[in-house]
């Protein structure tokens, strides 16, 4: 069918011309969908301001022969002005769609749609902090995709028991068997707490101590980098706008 409707989360822009823009969406039901957005640079455009990046929308479009044309959008979403008034959710949501736009074509499931629309709708009602947000947005997403962390067995050998050593290379906590020379330790409160980002235990992490929440970061970013095979540009942004926080 050359016509088709889907819900989608705008993940970024490009210009295209003097007045249109090319953009790439991770859909509710087609994975990813790259579409020109004709005319949206006009101060007349009806829907430019629906084709932002964070906005959730509904489209319909028509399937070209390369790209496809976006003819209608409606707002679902409009998460994208609450969350460019505060620096710090505008990083971890930029790591957020960056992190959804690595996805491939298999991995850009349902489920990997509503994990973002969720993820950024807790941003833009500030629900929990930006950091943690993004932190359980790249667990979970992660777990989507079949990469999920070991944090109860040796991701290796499969040992169960309290493992203090986590090396991305190997998918998570490792026994002190598997675990080689110079692998991150972790404390008992920071595995604690990647359990509960995972599990969506807010409580929990609202609970836990800075310590822990800045080294559950660390691991999460490295972990989340690995298995992307090149790095999250966005998340250098997001570790600057943290260490402005602390530190006024």
């Amino acid at each position: 069918m050359p016509t088709y409707r889907d819900e989608v989360v705008v993940l970024r822009t490009h210009k295209l011309g003097e007045a249109d823009r090319i953009v790439t969406m991770l859909s509710r039901r087609h994975g990813k969908v790259r579409a020109v957005a004709k005319g949206v640079r006009r101060t007349s455009s009806r829907f430019g301001s629906r084709l932002e990046p964070f906005m959730v929308a509904d489209v319909q479009l028509y399937q070209g022969r390369s790209l496809d044309i976006v003819q209608q959008a409606e707002s679902i979403g409009s998460y994208g002005a609450e969350i460019v008034t505060v620096y710090e959710r505008y990083t971890s949501a930029n790591a957020m769609v960056e992190t959804a736009d690595r996805l491939n074509e298999a991995e850009a499931t349902p489920q990997q749609y509503l994990l973002l629309v969720g993820g950024l709708r807790a941003l833009a009602r500030g629900e929990h902090t930006p950091r943690s947000v993004l932190d359980s947005y790249l667990l979970r997403a992660m777990a989507l995709s079949g990469w999920a962390p070991g944090l109860t067995e040796c991701a290796r050998c499969g040992r169960t028991g309290e493992h203090t050593a986590f090396v991305a290379q190997l998918g998570g906590l490792v026994c002190s068997d598997c675990a080689p020379a110079g692998a991150a330790r972790v404390a008992p409160a920071t595995t604690s707490l990647l359990r509960s980002l995972m599990a969506g235990e807010w409580d929990a992490v609202a609970d836990a101590p800075d310590s822990s929440t800045s080294a559950a970061s660390g691991l999460v970013a490295a972990y989340a980098q690995w298995h992307l095979e090149r790095g999250i540009r966005s998340l250098a942004h997001v570790e600057t706008s943290r260490a402005e926080a602390h530190h006024p």
